[in-house]
């Protein structure tokens, strides 16, 4: 690898821990927000769907605008999005005539870094001249999972030694993180995503193309795959170990985001010596089985054993899939990668709404809903094969 983009790898694993910060930070504060400012419950789930909601819009729109201001741009705006965003919440919620209206305002601001990070990274790194660009991008994506840990714990931490009503001063240390990697990016060398007098295929050029189509649906799956458990990780915590709710949303999500980082990580250290597409195979194999686990036992421990190992068993499947895009459409450019974190992220909404609709309609069993998930990793390995005859005429 070139070492002087060694710098440029480094500011890209702290854009996955900024992107981390913006998902996972307010969520802790929901039950502080409902008390303090007596805002619903309704309203405040609703400030998930804006912020997932606008990141969607923006991966759709980055696609006219990534390539005219240069990515270095770019990555400058998003993390200063995110970090406006986060002060933005320390600030507003006292100026506006309902706090809510200041609430809904910053998630508004830190989405947009959130959308920009989700498209922009995964093409930085992928256009680093890397030695083995599977593993890179591997590594890159637990850094995610490494931020929500971070975030979740270290939040805890604070709120305990100094209560949750201090929460404004651990939001101004969060969006110093963005800040600093704004600086990082002003200096790091950013290689170019196609080489010179080459030009992108355009959104009209992808979508004639068939295997774009399988791409599509693989990152769609490996989106869904991940969430449709995920969401539900606390639940399972607080039926297994049957601890308190608070409890429950530390051990659940955080049991599941360290397998899964410990996943990515896996691969991203050993990655030269393992074969991508087998090993999302196997992964498909591992989550089926481990979504029966949670489904079929009767013991509650096990369903959270189950939830350990589908982090574990998705882990690959979304840095997977975008590599495999990589490889497969060469020159596929901005508009294939923001397409594909389109794609991704519908998967991470549409999952948990497919598990919870399924729930409702078997008198709220949970179960049930998981199982029927089952179907996310079956399609991943239709997909996977249905490329398997361009892997071998390569």
């Amino acid at each position: 690898m070139n070492h002087k983009y060694q710098k440029t790898i480094y500011a890209c694993f702290m854009g996955y821990v900024v992107q981390a910060i913006v998902n996972n930070f307010i969520p802790l504060l929901f039950l502080t927000f409902q008390s303090s400012y007596d805002i619903t419950l309704s309203k405040i789930t609703f400030l998930v769907t804006v912020n997932f909601g606008l990141q969607l819009l923006v991966d759709l729109l980055s696609i006219r605008f990534i390539d005219r201001i240069g990515y270095r741009t770019s990555a400058l705006l998003a993390h200063i999005f995110a970090a406006s965003g986060l002060l933005l919440l320390t600030i507003l919620p006292e100026c506006t005539p309902d706090p809510y209206i200041g609430i809904f305002l910053s998630v508004m601001v830190y989405a947009v870094g959130g959308g920009l990070l989700e498209v922009l990274i995964s093409p930085i790194v992928e256009a680093c001249p890397t030695d083995n660009k599977e593993k890179a991008m591997s590594l890159l994506h637990s850094f995610y999972c490494w931020g929500h840990v971070g975030v979740v714990l270290l939040s805890t931490i604070f709120f305990t030694l100094f209560g949750i009503e201090h929460w404004k001063f651990l939001a101004i240390f969060w969006a110093l993180i963005p800040l600093l990697n704004a600086l990082a990016f002003t200096r790091v060398p950013i290689a170019p995503l196609l080489e010179e007098g080459q030009k992108g295929l355009s959104l009209h050029e992808l979508v004639r193309k068939k295997v774009f189509w399988v791409l599509v649906l693989l990152m769609v799956c490996a989106g869904a795959s991940e969430q449709a458990v995920s969401q539900w990780a606390s639940t399972f915590a607080e039926k297994g170990l049957h601890v308190s709710k608070s409890i429950g949303d530390l051990t659940g999500p955080m049991l599941f985001a360290i397998l899964m980082g410990t996943s990515r990580a896996i691969y991203g250290k050993y990655g030269d010596k393992i074969n991508l597409k087998r090993f999302m195979l196997y992964s498909c194999i591992a989550c089926i089985l481990s979504y029966l686990l949670i489904s079929l036992s009767t013991n509650p421990f096990l369903g959270l054993i189950g939830c350990g190992l589908t982090g574990f068993s998705v882990g690959i499947l979304w840095p997977g899939s975008f590599s495999i895009a990589s490889a497969t459409l060469r020159g596929g450019g901005t508009a294939m990668f923001a397409i594909l974190a389109l794609a991704g992220d519908l998967g991470c909404s549409s999952g948990p709404t497919y598990v919870g609709l399924v729930s409702s309609a078997f008198s709220d069993n949970l179960k049930a809903g998981i199982l029927a998930a089952i179907l996310f990793p079956l399609l991943l390995i239709v997909g996977i094969l249905l490329l398997r005859p361009r892997w071998k005429s390569k």
